[in-house]
């Protein structure tokens, strides 16, 4: 089963494409360009020019749906649900946060993945893994850094964009030693987003309607209102 997925959840964005369980490539971009503006020749690159392959060759595609960037998640899940549906194959959404937090997965303390979700608060949620397993997962979360921090622990790593934006809060307590990610393990990789997709029964729909973005808290326009 040929796989791509797609994800757009903060400025950087990332695709990977699978062949079975295999990366065949996978690809990541950071610009302050919307990312509609290169996505589809992006698309073209990896998957015709690179892998040589037709885009009609793939069987099923994923998004990161969330939580992020609202107008970044409304872009990567159109995309994906627009080659969904013009190619009619199935698609799946698997979180953002899942797409970080499972780079680490063969860590041997809590991960705690945070994404900077601007406003002095993150998204995040706290994960336990066994040998690459995934054995718990706290609940998603958008919350002020501290919250996210504590409910973590003080020997959990800390991971992803948050934990760069917030690093001073999570070297002040949990001490300079804090196991904190560099920041090319930042973002949600589209290998990842894969790899949580195959370990869900049931993930992929032929309805594309069902994917929809999780963003955790109201837009601006909503609490405006």
């Amino acid at each position: 089963m040929r796989l791509f997925s797609l994800s757009t959840a903060e400025q950087g964005a990332s695709m990977a494409l699978f062949d079975g369980r295999s990366l065949v490539c996978e690809a990541y971009w950071s610009s302050p360009k919307t990312h509609s503006k290169r996505i589809m020749a992006m698309v073209e690159q990896m998957v015709v020019r690179q892998a040589g392959m037709e885009i009609g060759d793939i069987d099923g595609f994923i998004a990161a749906k969330g939580p992020g960037s609202f107008t970044g998640l409304r872009i990567g899940i159109s995309v994906i649900k627009g080659l969904a549906c013009a190619l009619s194959k199935p698609c799946a959404g698997v979180s953002s946060l899942d797409g970080i937090a499972y780079r680490f997965s063969y860590a041997d303390t809590p991960v705690c993945a945070l994404m900077d979700a601007k406003r002095n608060e993150v998204y995040g949620a706290v994960y336990k893994f066994s040998r690459g397993r995934l054995v718990k997962k706290s609940r998603e979360m958008v919350c002020p850094p501290e919250d996210a921090i504590a409910m973590a622990g003080k020997d959990a790593a800390f991971v992803g964009s948050g934990s760069q934006a917030y690093r001073e809060l999570i070297l002040n307590y949990a001490g300079q030693d804090a196991w904190i990610s560099d920041p090319s393990g930042d973002f949600a990789s589209a290998a990842a987003i894969v790899r949580v997709a195959l370990g869900i029964p049931d993930v992929f729909s032929t309805e594309a309607h069902g994917l929809v973005p999780v963003y955790l808290r109201k837009s601006d326009a909503e609490m405006n209102l």
